[in-house]
């Protein structure tokens, strides 16, 4: 579902957009504007994706590693 919205651009970029939209096969100006932003989104995801794994790992550096064995830490395993 397409939801519309008010996008604004500089008047250089428009200008190119309305002579280019038609030599590279667009339907129409919305659907050149429509990919643009759209690859600009997939481009920023990624980053934030980046972002979210280099925090994340910067975190589990400064926690302190929990003992998985430390319940069954003073048994004796050879007398069992």
């Amino acid at each position: 579902m397409l939801v519309q919205t008010k996008v604004q651009i500089e008047k250089e970029s428009f200008d190119f957009i309305k002579k280019a939209y038609k030599q590279l096969n667009y339907g129409s100006l919305s659907e050149y504007i429509r990919d643009a932003v759209q690859a600009k989104i997939q481009q920023d995801r990624g980053i934030m994706r980046e972002i979210k794994r280099a925090a994340a790992m910067e975190m589990l550096g400064d926690a302190d590693p929990d003992n998985v064995f430390e319940s069954i830490e003073g048994d004796e395993f050879e007398n069992r």
